[in-house]
C-alpha cells in the first residue's frame, strides 16, 4: 500500500478516534468538575477560563496511539514500499520515539492527577519533575544509543560536524529536559501549543514522505490527525484544556521525532517559539532577582503579548506563522 494512503489512513483514525472521546468525554468532565483552576499568580483576566475541563491531553494521545497501530497494521500486512522487510527493526525506532513522549506524559499525568484529584494547585513540585525528567531522558539516551546506534556526532548544515563523546548525552540531557519544559510553558492560552506540535508534526511527516520513510511519517500522521480533533476543541473559547499530561508528551514527540532525523541542530529552530518562551521566563526571573525590574509585563511571553492588547486568536496565528517559517527552514536545512 502506498506510504501517502496509510498515512492519510493513519491520520483520519486519528482524527475520527479524537474527536468520538472529545464528544464524550468533555461533558463528563464537566459533570464531574475537573476543571483548570486558574492560580492566583496566573493572568486574572484567565479567571473566566476556571472549571474548563483539562485532561485533554490523554484523549489526543489515546486517539494517537490507536491510529498508530492502524498504519503499522498497514504498513506490516499492506506492502508499503519495502517496508515489511525492514518492519522489526524500524519498530524499535518507532517504540523509542513514542517511548520518550509517553514517559513524559505520564509525568505530566501524574502531575495532572495531583492537581485535580489531590487538590494540591501546584501539582508535583519542580524539583520532582525535573527528577523525573531527567530519568526519563536519560533512559531515552541509553535507548536511543545501544538499541538504534545513535552515535556522539553532532551534524550541522552544510556538511560539518563535531564529535562530543561523552559530554554528548550530558548536552543533549539538558537540551531535550529544557525543550520539553518550554513546550509545557508554551500551553498558557487557547490553541496555542496545540497549533505549534501540529505544525511540527506536519513538517516531520513530510521529511518522512520525502526522506525518513514510514516509521517517521506514519507516527507524525496519527499525531497531526489527533492534535487536529483536540483543536476543534482547543480553540477560542477552549472547551478543554492539555493539561501537562499533553503538553510534556507534545514536548518529548517533537524531540524524538526530530531525533529519529539524526539532526539534532534541527531542535533549535523547530522548537523556536517553545525556546522563546522558556527564555521570556528566564529572562524575567533574572532581571527580577538582580534589579528588581520586570523586562515582560508578564511571562511567558504569550502573556506578555496579552497584556500589551493582543488576542488570543492573534497569538496564536503570529506564533504559528513563525513557526511556519522556523519550520519550512527546519525542511531545508534537514534535506540539504
Amino acid at each position: 500500500m502506498n506510504l501517502y494512503v496509510t498515512c492519510a489512513i493513519s491520520a483520519a483514525t486519528a482524527f475520527i478516534i479524537g474527536v468520538v472521546l472529545y464528544k464524550i468525554f468533555i461533558p463528563l468532565l464537566r459533570k464531574v468538575k475537573l476543571g483548570q483552576k486558574i492560580l492566583e499568580i496566573g493572568p486574572s483576566w484567565h479567571k473566566s477560563k476556571e472549571g474548563t475541563p483539562n485532561l485533554g491531553g490523554l484523549f489526543f494521545i489515546i486517539a494517537a496511539m490507536i491510529a498508530l497501530a492502524v498504519g503499522l497494521l498497514f504498513v506490516k500486512f499492506g506492502g508499503t514500499e519495502s517496508a515489511p522487510e525492514e518492519f522489526a527493526s524500524t519498530l524499535i525506532k518507532v517504540f523509542t520515539l513514542f517511548g520518550l513522549a509517553l514517559s513524559q506524559g505520564l509525568i505530566g499525568f501524574v502531575d495532572d492527577y495531583v492537581k485535580l484529584f489531590k487538590k494540591r494547585n501546584k501539582g508535583l513540585s519542580a524539583i520532582q519533575k525535573l527528577i523525573l525528567q531527567f530519568l526519563s531522558v536519560a533512559v531515552y539516551l541509553f535507548v536511543n544509543s545501544y538499541f538504534n546506534g545513535s552515535d556522539t556526532v553532532i551534524d550541522f548544515p552544510w556538511g560539518w560536524s563535531v564529535d562530543l563523546g561523552i559530554f554528548y548525552y550530558f548536552i543533549m540531557l539538558l537540551v531535550i529536559a529544557y525543550i520539553i519544559n518550554c513546550a509545557n510553558l508554551t500551553d498558557g492560552i487557547d490553541g496555542l501549543a496545540g497549533s505549534i506540535a501540529f505544525i511540527i508534526s506536519i513538517m516531520l511527516l513530510l521529511f518522512g514522505f520525502n526522506v525518513a520513510g514510514f516509521a517517521l511519517a506514519v507516527p507524525c500522521a496519527a499525531m497531526a490527525g489527533a492534535l487536529l480533533a483536540f483543536l476543534v476543541f482547543n480553540f477560542h473559547p477552549a472547551k478543554i484544556f492539555m493539561g501537562d499530561t499533553g503538553s510534556l508528551f507534545l514536548g518529548g514527540f517533537a524531540v524524538g521525532a526530530v531525533m529519529y532525523t539524526e539532526s539534532e541542530f534541527v531542535l533549535l529552530p523547530v522548537s523556536c517559539i517553545w525556546i522563546i518562551e522558556g527564555l521570556s521566563v528566564v529572562i524575567q526571573v533574572l532581571s527580577f532577582k538582580l534589579t528588581g525590574k520586570r523586562v515582560f509585563k508578564m511571562s511567558p511571553i504569550h502573556h506578555h503579548f496579552e497584556k500589551c492588547g493582543w488576542s488570543e486568536v492573534k497569538i496564536v496565528a503570529v506564533f504559528s506563522f513563525i513557526t511556519v517559517v522556523f519550520c519550512a527552514l527546519s525542511y531545508y536545512l534537514l534535506i540539504i
